[in-house]
């Protein structure tokens, strides 16, 4: 199936919102909950699964929802359509500070493999499945899981990534990473885990105990504040105590964002 063809705006900085414009009969795809605001003439509605197959029966309906629980998602996806004769305008909100990548899938070869939570957004016709890491090293201490989404089609499709976005262009080279900080990359690259030096290193060294190696030839998108060191950052904080006036979890995000 050939993915629909849409147009987008990204608005905004640190906290990004990708306004895609439809043609009649046009429709995009989203996360449950992605939707910001949307413009009168739009019309939505839950499905289960992405739309790029041919409705099958009760099984495949079931496999489907299973395989993104696996990936933490909501089983259901929305489904957004331009009803009206003219063009409209529908929203969709990042879930924590970062970036919102446009990714053209025709270009990546029309596969992208990329963090289980990182799929927002794609015109109609893209398959939003899983891919499992074969790895065992990989799957327990790359940062990731087992579990990562897999994206195909040929068409625009959204991924939303934390702090900032470094895209790097590998030639059959070798890239060490820190576990989590790996956002996308294409089917070309091989992803697996490695020991962070010798072992004083690895428990002083203060980068974890392995970094993740990505070799090949392909493109690598990486993040510069996994949602889970935020996480981890904001729980800390609200252990402290309260030794600002205004409560231990307000003043522990003081002192993440520097509001001292």
């Amino acid at each position: 199936m050939r993915c629909h063809e849409v147009d987008y705006e990204i608005f905004g900085d640190d906290m990004q919102i990708v306004e895609v414009e439809l043609d009649p009969s046009e429709v995009v795809i989203a996360e449950a909950g992605a939707m910001n605001y949307m413009e009168d003439g739009i019309a939505f509605e839950t499905k289960m699964g992405d739309g790029s197959k041919p409705a099958g029966g009760m099984l495949d309906s079931i496999l489907n929802a299973g395989k993104r629980v696996l990936t933490g998602e909501s089983i259901f996806m929305t489904h957004f359509s331009n009803s009206g004769s003219g063009k409209r305008r529908v929203a969709f909100a990042a879930p924590y500070p970062g970036k919102i990548i446009p990714i053209d899938m025709a270009e990546m070869g029309e596969e992208l493999i990329c963090q289980k939570d990182a799929f927002l957004c794609a015109a109609f016709g893209t398959s939003v499945d899983i891919a499992f890491n074969r790895k065992l090293g990989a799957g327990f201490f790359g940062g990731e899981g087992f579990i990562l989404q897999r994206l195909r089609g040929d068409g625009l499709a959204f991924v939303h990534v934390g702090g900032t976005v470094i895209k790097r262009e590998l030639k059959n080279e070798t890239l060490r990473v820190d576990t989590g900080c790996i956002a996308a990359f294409t089917p070309g690259i091989d992803y697996d885990i490695e020991r962070a030096g010798n072992l004083k290193s690895m428990v002083f060294g203060g980068e974890g105990m392995f970094l993740a190696t990505l070799k090949g030839t392909g493109t690598v998108y990486l993040q510069s504040l996994p949602f889970s060191r935020l996480a981890n950052r904001v729980m800390r904080a609200a252990s402290v105590g309260g030794s600002k006036g205004e409560g231990s979890v307000l003043g522990g995000l003081g002192d993440i964002f520097g509001d001292r």
